[in-house]
């Protein structure tokens, strides 16, 4: 797996590239200090996985995500950043990243979010998905609060068209135990369907239309 990592900080950089080599193999590390450097390594080399940080100097890595989507929509870019507004992940994934942590996050974090966004499954750090959930002043907010962690995932899988069968291997719970949390679930956000559950995720800002 190639990975390129993006940040105008070489301690940080190399935090990182020691990190990711230990749990995946063969893992191939790229460097850019800047937006401009990411946006011409990833033409040169087509990396699997793009980890980026916002504020970087020249332009911004929004600008450079964007850059490198223009020319590849296929690219799989992940932003990781001092910033934890709902709005700045909003942007972020506008922009049409498909994952964002904060560098505040542990270790373990970074290392899901690379495992699954490198099989094209959509990651944000738990409570960037909370921000942008009660960051939307709709009647869902009041609701969303009373689900727990676990409950939450599941929503938000199943709001991204993910069946209980697959929400029960990628959780490594019992489909009973999904089908449990899924009732409890409904309940919660006094939905009759999983139809509903999708519109409360998209009015809430979980998931977007064509996501």
């Amino acid at each position: 797996m190639k990975i390129l990592i993006t940040d105008d900080h070489s301690v940080v950089r190399q935090g990182y590239a020691s990190v990711l080599p230990t749990v995946i193999s063969p893992c191939e590390i790229l460097e850019a200090s800047s937006g401009e450097q990411a946006a011409q390594l990833y033409t040169e080399h087509r990396p699997d996985l793009v980890i980026m940080d916002i504020n970087l100097p020249g332009i911004s890595g929004i600008e450079a995500a964007t850059r490198i989507l223009e020319a590849d929509r296929e690219a799989r870019i992940m932003f990781f950043s001092m910033y934890d507004e709902a709005l700045m992940v909003k942007q972020a994934l506008d922009a049409g990243a498909m994952g964002y942590i904060t560098k505040s996050g542990s270790s373990k974090t970074l290392l899901e979010a690379v495992t699954k966004i490198s099989r094209g499954e959509i990651f944000i750090e738990y409570d960037l998905v909370m921000k942008l959930a009660l960051n939307n002043q709709s009647v869902t907010e009041g609701l969303l609060r009373e689900l727990t962690l676990r409950e939450f995932e599941v929503f938000v899988m199943l709001a991204r068209g993910q069946n209980n069968q697959v929400i029960s291997d990628t959780l490594g719970l019992n489909i009973k135990t999904v089908s449990n949390y899924v009732t409890t679930i409904k309940s919660k956000l006094d939905a009759s369907s999983t139809a509903e559950l999708v519109h409360i995720a998209i009015d809430a800002g979980v998931v977007k239309l064509g996501s």
